[in-house]
């Protein structure tokens, strides 16, 4: 049976913070571990900045139904990785096949993370998230795959798994590719905090509500019969096609039909988001055509005929 005794290396190499928890490299199951690909789970335990990492000890020693280690590595809710096995683990169980990875044995065939939130009315942390990608990113160069490997367990479970939540899995595999080319794809993040970059009129507001938010705040506006758009200006390098995603913050006082104004080379096309869920991660809005040039690009429109504030916080742009 493979280990992978090179993880904690790779991973700090990576820049991801590590914690070793105990024997990693003797704790494991029995069987085949030839991994292919990264598996991301959620552990269904609330986690919080006091408690990060309250499902770290089942995942160590199983439970009564399942015997541990259940992972390779749980990520808490700062983004701490805590490594817990150099060696096979019960987190995947039978695939049904996904992308690049085939149906079989899960366990033999990926690595797992699992990120601990709770998936059903908490969302993974920005701080999980991007640690997540780095170490995705660092473990599928060590076994020289890309990130079509790297997979959610909903999408290789036969059972009906649906970790982990809230996360679009398309979105997360292009974040690891882009973290894997050495970020050398063109990306740009604004943010209503950035200078020069945000315009808004005085009826947008200004808060700190939401633990959700992107940077220090975010603004806030009631939905009214006419555009008054907050506006985020982008120096686009080249004309080329363009990823636009957009984080918010949700709650279910917000906005259930936002709408996203894009300024393609053709013309203003509007998306519109739910901004009562799915906060506190990017979400992809589309990807556009866009000219070359420093302008308005992306806006959020107060022109919405559902009830409910509309946020604007941040959007990013990545060249694909």
């Amino acid at each position: 049976m493979a280990t992978i005794p090179w993880l904690v290396d790779v991973l700090r190499a990576a820049g991801v913070q590590v914690v070793v928890e105990g024997d990693w490299l003797n704790r494991m199951r029995p069987g085949d571990f030839n991994p292919i690909g990264v598996l991301w789970h959620h552990t269904a335990s609330t986690s919080s900045a006091t408690n990060p990492h309250p499902a770290l000890n089942i995942c160590i020693n199983g439970r009564p139904d399942l015997a541990g280690p259940l992972c390779q590595a749980l990520v808490d809710y700062h983004g701490v990785f805590h490594v817990i096995s150099a060696g096979r683990c019960n987190h995947a169980g039978v695939s049904g096949g996904s992308g690049p990875i085939p149906a079989g044995d899960g366990n033999t065939l990926m690595i797992g993370w699992e990120i601990d939130y709770n998936g059903v009315d908490q969302e993974m942390t920005a701080a999980q998230y991007n640690a997540s990608v780095a170490a995705t990113a660092a473990v599928l160069t060590r076994l020289g795959r890309d990130a079509s490997y790297a997979r959610g367990h909903r999408e290789t479970s036969t059972t009906g798994k649906i970790d982990p939540s809230f996360i679009d899995l398309d979105v997360m595999r292009a974040d690891v590719a882009a973290k894997m080319g050495g970020g050398t794809a063109w990306s740009s993040i604004v943010d209503n905090t950035t200078a020069g970059r945000f315009t808004a009129s005085a009826a947008w507001g200004v808060s700190t509500y939401s633990g959700q938010r992107y940077g220090a705040d975010y603004r806030y506006a009631d939905p009214v019969a006419v555009s008054d758009p907050a506006w985020y200006r982008f120096n686009v390098p080249a004309a080329g096609n363009y990823r636009v995603d957009a984080w918010w913050p949700a709650n279910s006082g917000y906005n259930s039909a936002t709408p996203y104004i894009v300024a393609t080379t053709t013309g203003n096309r509007t998306v519109y988001v739910d901004q009562r869920v799915t906060g506190g991660q990017w979400r992809t809005l589309g990807t556009f055509a866009l000219p070359a040039g420093d302008a308005n690009r992306v806006a959020v429109s107060r022109w919405s005929s559902a009830s409910g504030l509309v946020i604007a916080d941040a959007v990013r742009l990545t060249r694909v």
